[in-house]
């Protein structure tokens, strides 16, 4: 037998480390190849729970970026930056780390991985609350309450089709970050945009929970009418 080449060893890792959720997101390759890069590099001292901690942290990174930003300069926004990818290496890493090192605890860190995530946004959408203007406060309130409802989108879709996704088609957590990222940096070179900006998010992520709960209505229909 001859040694496997680099293409093999990507596809056993990735066949073992992504076989428990569908992704549709437009970076999905890229960010699952980034993923098989990093894994074999993770120390063993650090557990899937450490990395999931740290993936809270880097929400409260950006929480802090947003309280320095409003009372300090402007500019400590671009600390979020930081915070936003902290963020997405312990969420990316932490149960596809279980998966890699064959600990999985699937219901355990199911449940783990939500908490988690909706901790980590309330962190930055309350963040965002502090920043904003007196007459814009409300969009931070909308979009944590629209991202909890696609939060609970994912887990009764998950509960019909027994598939589970974390993405609402061609978007997910990591494009997420990536347009929070934009508008960091919109705001800094823009002051005042953010509230424009997150407000349009917000509207978007509206408009995407309607479709994504007429389909789940339309999955939940067929899926009676299949056991009648």
């Amino acid at each position: 037998m001859g040694k496997k080449t680099k293409a093999e060893d990507y596809n056993i890792i990735a066949q073992r480390t992504f076989s428990d959720r569908k992704r549709t997101n437009i970076l999905k390759k890229s960010e699952q190849s980034a993923i098989v890069f990093l894994l074999p590099k993770v120390p063993k001292f650090i557990s899937p729970n450490l990395l999931t901690l740290i993936g809270t942290l880097g929400s409260g990174f950006v929480f802090l970026a947003f309280v320095l930003g409003t009372y300090v300069a402007n500019w400590y926004l671009l600390f979020g930056i930081i915070g936003l990818a902290i963020n997405w290496l312990g969420d990316s890493l932490d149960g596809r780390l279980a998966y890699y090192r064959n600990i999985p605890r699937r219901w355990y860190g199911f449940a783990l991985d939500i908490i988690a995530d909706w901790i980590g946004i309330v962190l930055i959408g309350f963040g965002y609350y502090i920043y904003a203007e007196n007459d814009t406060q409300l969009v931070a309130f909308a979009f944590v309450s629209f991202y909890g409802w696609s939060i609970i989108i994912s887990q009764l879709r998950y509960k019909i089709t027994n598939q589970y996704s974390i993405d609402s088609g061609f978007v997910g957590p990591t494009e997420l970050r990536f347009i929070i990222a934009l508008i960091l940096i919109i705001e800094v070179l823009l002051h005042g945009s953010i509230a424009y900006l997150a407000g349009l998010i917000t509207v978007l992520l509206f408009v995407i929970n309607i479709i994504d709960s007429i389909k789940l209505l339309q999955l939940g229909d067929l899926k009676d009418k299949d056991q009648d």
